[in-house]
């Protein structure tokens, strides 16, 4: 088997420790794996297969000879480096916003748009954590009975904020149960204890940025601009993994069993759908675990025909880090 000489962009943040992890984990065909960071993190050392590898300062010239690149280091580093990278020959998979609605840019979660990988041009985009496990969902009823509009509300995790916030939730915590004063340096309020509907910024409508990107990306990835995608992404005081609540009109009619049918065939995702014994999807079961989760599958009050969805998934690993490896797998074949 060909092996790759694979780098990744930001390996000391969460989703870059993340994919070496992955990237391990499914045993990727690297020949040599790069860890590249700021100044800051250069000279970090993390394990790989056994072997310590040192964290280098990226540097312009530091796509010689590397095959594909897995960035994760802020939009600003994306902006600049990424040029340089596919000028050195180097494929790039953006897991950050910039590139994601670039006309040029193909916008992948394998399981539901896998053919957008041949028109890349040297740079793929990885879809923000929560469209990815959102359209995971819809895919296989979109394909059955077509769907007019979504309303989704999200449930996320700090650590799609980053290990910053991870930090600031703990030492909230701590900070709270013992009646000490809260800092807040990562989010404009306290998040311990605490819900914030706001995740990036606002723009002109009201909506946030990241309300946005749901639909936005959502129209892409389905080549369907006729969706519309109301959402509100609300950030909570758990550590990893997302939940939506995610209502459904159809084109046509479905009923739940039939659409617990589909879900359960497709692939990535696992349904989760016994609510007289309480069995749904929960973030906590879902940490560490790369499978999309689906349940609450009901018949919805307000659309008809329609649904509603519970949806859960580990934001580092389908959110973010192994919806990019997966992207590599797809891109190598």
């Amino acid at each position: 088997m060909k092996s790759y000489n694979v780098a990744i962009v930001g390996a000391t943040g969460a989703v870059g420790e993340e994919m070496n992890r992955i990237i391990e984990e499914r045993n990727f065909p690297v020949k040599n794996l790069l860890l590249f960071a700021s100044h800051r993190s250069a000279g970090k050392e993390y394990c790989f297969k056994g072997e310590k590898i040192t964290v280098k300062k990226l540097k312009d010239d530091s796509f010689k000879g590397i095959d594909i690149a897995l960035f994760s280091g802020g939009d600003e580093v994306s902006k600049y480096y990424a040029p340089l990278a596919v000028q050195a020959g180097t494929v790039v998979i953006d897991n950050g916003k910039y590139y994601r609605m670039d006309p040029e840019v193909p916008l992948i979660v394998p399981e539901v748009n896998p053919y957008d990988i041949k028109k890349h041009r040297g740079i793929i985009a990885n879809p923000n954590c929560s469209t990815t496990q959102m359209v995971m969902a819809l895919k296989p009823i979109y394909d059955a009975v077509g769907i007019r509009r979504v309303i989704c509300a999200t449930y996320q995790s700090v650590s799609g904020t980053g290990k910053e916030a991870i930090e600031e939730l703990k030492e909230q915590t701590v900070a709270f149960l013992k009646g000490d004063s809260i800092n807040t340096n990562v989010y404009p309020h306290q998040i311990a204890f605490n819900v914030l509907p706001q995740i990036g910024s606002f723009d002109r409508n009201g909506y946030s940025s990241e309300e946005m990107k749901m639909l936005l990306e959502t129209r892409k990835i389905l080549h369907d601009d006729a969706i519309n995608v109301s959402a509100t992404t609300v950030r909570v005081p758990t550590f990893r993994a997302h939940a939506e609540d995610i209502h459904i009109e159809t084109n046509s009619a479905i009923t739940p069993e039939e659409t617990r049918e589909l879900l359960a065939k497709f692939p990535g995702v696992e349904v989760i759908d016994q609510p007289d014994e309480n069995k749904y999807p929960l973030t906590l079961n879902a940490e560490g675990k790369d499978e999309v989760f689906v349940g609450r599958i009901r018949k919805d009050l307000v659309f008809e025909p329609g649904l509603a969805l519970w949806v859960v998934s580990d934001n580092l690993r389908k959110g973010a880090a192994l919806n990019t490896i997966q992207i590599a797998e797809l891109l190598i074949k």
